[in-house]
């Protein structure tokens, strides 16, 4: 098996390259690989590792851009602003959706990890995951269990329902041996994420050495699902200063 795994290392499949953003199919299990999109920035301060919320994915790549409406994918350009190379992880072949329980499976983990490792060795920048929504699962269970290649994590519209499988708070947030940023919006009305539980998740980080939570109440103009990536639930209408508040934070982490 290992050897199989560093033959395909050598031929990962870059889907599509220009001057912007490339969309690569890394190998991570035998006969499976994952999608990832991946933007440098030169003398990046940090590569952010992006995992959407949904069912996981970017959307269409087009003229080197990824195209989907999630939070962080349609935030990229303001990451790449702050001097970040950016790394959306995408879905592996052989799923068309990443639901809750996938999200803190040892198969996830698995794609997850070579997915790192494949990023690492396109940048030695350090790595800052962060997820959104649903996401939040998958870069907690990552900061748990892969954080000897992460620098740092950041939750966003955390997932706080303790009814959900692979809730935050339900993790083994004392296992977190990373700084950590939490941000949420006071508005968000998915049943999943109601701000009032977010505190939870700080309390569960004990062994944290840098922990924060951030309510913020900015942004205009919410529509549809409450849960989806256009209402308050997606930061709509303050993706620049969402990030710029992530970006400053990562350049310095504090309580």
């Amino acid at each position: 098996m290992k050897a199989w795994f560093a033959a395909l290392a050598l031929s990962v499949f870059a889907m599509s390259c220009n001057a912007e953003g490339t969309l690569f199919k890394v190998p991570t299990r035998e006969g499976v690989t994952t999608t990832l999109f991946w933007e440098t920035v030169p003398n990046a301060k940090a590569t952010v590792f992006l995992f959407p919320g949904g069912g996981g994915g970017f959307g269409k790549v087009e003229d080197g851009k990824a195209m989907g409406n999630n939070f962080l994918v349609r935030s990229e350009p303001y990451f790449l602003a702050n001097g970040f190379n950016v790394a959306i992880f995408g879905r592996p072949s052989d799923s068309e959706e990443l639901d809750y329980p996938d999200r803190i499976s040892d198969t996830h983990m698995t794609d997850v990890r070579k997915v790192l490792e494949f990023v690492k060795t396109k940048s030695d920048a350090p790595v800052w995951v962060v997820g959104t929504s649903r996401g939040t699962i998958s870069a907690t269970a990552s900061a748990i269990n892969l954080q000897n290649n992460i620098a740092g994590l950041v939750l966003t519209s955390s997932v706080v329902n303790y009814k959900k499988v692979g809730a935050i708070p339900k993790q083994d947030l004392a296992a977190i041996r990373i700084p950590v940023l939490v941000v949420h919006h006071s508005k968000d009305e998915c049943v999943l994420c109601r701000p009032y539980e977010v505190p939870a998740i700080l309390r569960g980080l004990t062994n944290a050495p840098v922990k924060k939570e951030i309510m913020v109440d900015g942004g205009a103009n919410p529509s549809g699902d409450v849960c989806a990536a256009l209402h308050w639930h997606g930061f709509i209408g303050m993706e620049q200063e969402a990030v710029k508040l992530i970006s400053n934070w990562i350049n310095a982490p504090t309580d």
